[in-house]
């Protein structure tokens, strides 16, 4: 298998709207929104397996101190075989001097999440207005 990460913005609604669904995000439901989210972030970062978008992550920041992770998916085939791996250090590529690397994890993407160096915040507690269901 060959992998390719890219940061082109050129991917197909349908493609991104596919992914998030086969990942059972509720995102997959505004695809209009969804796009235009991922277009306009700081950094967007894919996974192809030739012509199949595979992964996908995305990174919101002021460009000089904090980064907020806020999307990472893989394609459920793909799961386990390095690719989240690789889009996130793809993405830490571009913020390793920033003062702040933040982002929300949950269920099984905790354990993810640590393996790449990301820890527990303190004391800290995600809060949010939510208008999802899969967390």
């Amino acid at each position: 298998m060959s992998i390719t990460i890219s940061e082109t913005r050129e991917i197909d609604v349908g493609q991104i709207v596919a992914l998030y669904k086969a990942n059972k995000w509720s995102a997959a439901e505004k695809p209009h929104e969804l796009k235009n989210a991922l277009l306009n972030s700081h950094s967007l970062i894919s996974a192809w397996d030739k012509e199949r978008l595979i992964g996908i992550g995305n990174a919101i920041s002021d460009g000089y101190l904090v980064v907020h992770y806020p999307h990472l998916l893989v394609h459920p085939d793909y799961q386990g075989q390095g690719v989240g791996r690789k889009i996130v250090s793809k993405l830490q590529e571009n913020y390793k001097d920033f003062h702040m690397q933040m982002l929300t994890a949950d269920g099984k993407s905790v354990e993810f999440y640590k393996k790449v160096g990301f820890e527990k915040a303190g004391e800290t507690q995600s809060m949010w207005i939510y208008n999802g269901s899969e967390h």
